[in-house]
């Protein structure tokens, strides 16, 4: 990886910080526009898991002379930057790692592809499971008094913000990971006061679905309750195997007290 030295001046650093987001801004517009002639496929296959909820026999309407355009670079955009996300990655990661100690950067590769693999799942799961739900749900509200225009814009935004909002919600195993992990806050504390940290989950549910939907909220909270426990069981795994059955009950000063006897200890060994 191409990546400057560790040490530069202030303004050396702005340099580098300013040619690696051209290359970011460049890379995306430059692949929406390549992506723009296939957008009404990709549209078509955005619509896929809705066709079932949309009235009977309406279609997608554009309800203005510039809608087609808005609607298509919208659509380009978000592609774009999901195919050009290797590059975005590439630059920010690059801008990163000199200031980083070889210890540090063990973790940096890992956890960037769980932030990907995450966010790509996030997504995956609302395509499959959340979009055709909640717009169901959002469509039968209206249909109880009044006739329903499937305006196209007003479908597609709430879609790529309900797929984005997912992928960002899954991003929550890797928060509580890190914090069990760095015993920020102890593995104890998290299976103790679940049931606070549950209704901390139904709130975040609530906040990132765009859509106000309670389906899509609970389908949402579902998931995060699943991998809040998954990231718990990785995490007591990791501990026990690293500092045995006792770190899960270890505060940060309790870690930290801890990594320093072993590495006077690992001294008193050379």
């Amino acid at each position: 990886m191409p990546i400057g030295p560790a040490r530069m001046p202030l303004m050396d650093h702005l340099g580098e910080l300013r040619r690696r987001l051209t290359i970011v801004v460049v890379s995306v517009l430059v692949t929406a526009i390549v992506v723009y002639a296939a957008t009404p496929t990709l549209i078509d296959i955005m619509i896929d898991p809705i066709r079932s909820a949309l009235p009977e026999g309406s279609s997608l309407t554009v309800l203005t002379v510039l809608g087609g355009f808005t609607i298509r670079f919208k659509v380009a955009l978000f592609f774009g930057l999901i195919i050009a996300a290797p590059i975005v990655i590439w630059e920010i990661m690059g801008f990163f790692l000199p200031a980083l100690t070889e210890r540090e950067r063990r973790w940096v590769v890992p956890t960037v592809a769980a932030m990907v693999i995450l966010f790509l799942l996030g997504m995956l799961f609302c395509y499959l499971v959340i979009q055709n739900a909640a717009v169901g749900w959002m469509i039968d509200q209206s249909t109880e008094f009044a006739a329903v225009i499937a305006d196209a814009e007003d479908y597609l935004n709430i879609m790529m913000l309900l797929e984005i909002g997912f992928g960002v919600a899954f991003q929550l195993p890797l928060v509580i990971f890190y914090l069990s992990i760095l015993h920020i806050v102890p593995y104890k504390v998290f299976r103790e006061q679940w049931r606070y940290v549950y209704v901390g989950l139904m709130i975040l549910s609530g906040v990132v679905t765009p859509d106000a939907s309670p389906v899509t909220m609970i389908l949402m909270f579902a998931a995060l309750i699943a991998l809040y426990e998954v990231a718990l069981a990785v995490a007591r795994y990791i501990l026990i195997a690293r500092d045995g059955r006792a770190s899960l009950k270890w505060t940060r000063e309790d870690y930290e007290r801890h990594e320093e006897e072993k590495y006077e200890e690992d001294l008193s060994k050379q």
